[in-house]
């Protein structure tokens, strides 16, 4: 398929996906099961169409001023591509398979309009009932850093210390592009163009293996972040798919005693096959059993819980643009009662001297530090360690780390703009000694 055919297939998947009010992973997916002459790199180049437009959404439509399929599509080749007029207007040329030419009002808005009188909401791409929220904890600057959430995420790896160092994994991975994190000391990045390829990592004889697990650096460093020791009695509460449960083995370097759990165990299913491909063999799974406590043996005797909380998952929009747009308030306020619940449950496995580590993958406050001030004021035995001791797990780098989160009395928030991870919030909160 031409370039302009591309963009042709892409504005006809975004009515789709706006006129049947489905998934944009499911559209492009059907898309791809009714279209078999398109090739891997056409549906590659049609899909980060499709979610560049989702990203941009917003500011594409204002910029504009049109809000159909075609004028998105046409706004975001300016706004997220940098495309200038003259290349859109050649990709617009009216031939076969091609859109249609620009028309005087498209050539005139993309050739002069700007974002300059655009509101917040609008000029950073996020909904506008969010706008309080983010004024809240990103000021002025919330544009920059919703933009940066909107923009295209790396594909970042962990490499799996209990069978590979990074410096091995670093060199059989060159050919697709890989480079070494900036903050974690396990991480690897490969960087993805606008019509990249998934570059596959699951065939790799380093994924076989189990040397490396895709996640993303501001997870890796959330986990890092818990200080997780050999030895230690470690709970994972919220395991879901095991990414950081996987995480916490390594760091306890086969020994200890590490509990993953997770209140839906459907979410649980992939963890068996990740554990034994990793090599982890002190990991005890614990689905949930009817009403009975599935760890009811706990008593006040873990070292460290790990609290992946459920949440909204704004720190995640650059991965899941589609899901930015889908959110609605009610949501918050559900996440916001299981966090407390979870986070109540938590407190009551931990030992006097062990540690709680809170980790979101939002950026609302509500979310974050808000949810850690209602949950001391209920369990004063609980403090918060200092957001630079929490840091000092990071080593060499944790002053630099430290300088990019946005840190408050509660915790630490990394965001795509000042660290280049997701959104990640951590607070790591300590129990008073007996």
């Amino acid at each position: 398929m031409t370039p302009a055919a591309r963009l042709s297939a892409a504005i006809d998947l975004i009515a789709t996906i706006d006129g049947q009010r489905i998934p944009a992973a499911k559209a492009l997916k059907e898309w791809g099961t009714a279209h078999r002459y398109a090739g891997s790199g056409d549906r590659a180049a049609i899909a980060g169409v499709v979610w560049d437009v989702l990203r941009r959404r917003a500011s594409s439509a204002f910029l504009m001023d049109d809000d159909s399929p075609r004028a998105r599509v046409l706004g975001m080749l300016k706004l997220e591509r940098g495309l200038t007029t003259e290349a859109i207007a050649a990709l617009c040329d009216g031939g076969r398979f091609a859109p249609e030419p620009l028309t005087d009002a498209e050539h005139a808005a993309l050739s002069g309009r700007t974002l300059a009188a655009a509101p917040p909401h609008i000029a950073g791409d996020y909904p506008e009932w969010l706008d309080g929220a983010l004024a809240e904890v990103f000021g002025e600057e919330r544009v920059a850093e919703a933009t940066a959430m909107a923009s295209r995420a790396p594909l970042d790896l962990r490499v799996n210390t209990l069978k590979a160092k990074r410096e091995k994994v670093l060199a059989s991975l060159k050919h697709l592009g890989a480079s070494e994190t900036p903050w974690s000391p396990i991480g690897l990045r490969i960087e993805l163009g606008a019509d990249a390829r998934n570059p596959g990592v699951q065939a790799e004889q380093d994924f076989i293996k189990g040397a490396i697990e895709v996640q993303d650096e501001g997870s890796q460093l959330a986990t890092l972040l818990s200080a997780a020791k050999p030895g230690e009695q470690v709970i994972d509460l919220c395991a879901g798919a095991g990414g950081k449960t996987l995480a916490l083995a390594a760091m306890m370097q086969g020994k200890g005693r590490l509990i993953a759990t997770d209140s839906d165990k459907r979410q649980l299913a992939p963890i068996h096959e990740r554990l034994s491909r990793a090599g982890v063999h002190n990991c005890d799974i614990r689905p949930p059993k009817g009403p009975a406590d599935t760890l009811s043996d706990i008593h006040a005797s873990a070292d460290l819980v790990l609290v992946d909380a459920p949440c909204t998952g704004t720190g995640t929009w650059r991965r899941n643009p589609d899901a930015k747009w889908r959110m609605r308030p009610g949501a918050l306020e559900i996440r916001l009662k299981d966090q407390a619940e979870v986070l109540a449950r938590a407190a009551a496995l931990v030992k006097p001297g062990g540690r709680i580590a809170y980790v979101t993958c939002s950026v609302l406050p509500a979310e974050n530090g808000g949810q850690i001030r209602a949950f001391t004021a209920a369990h004063p035995e609980f403090a918060v360690i200092p957001p630079a001791e929490v840091a000092a797990a990071l080593w060499d780098k944790a002053e630099d780390f430290l300088a990019a989160t946005r840190t408050s009395p509660e915790g630490l928030l990394m965001t795509p703009r000042k660290t280049g991870t997701d959104g990640f919030f951590v607070s790591v909160l300590r129990k008073a000694a007996a």
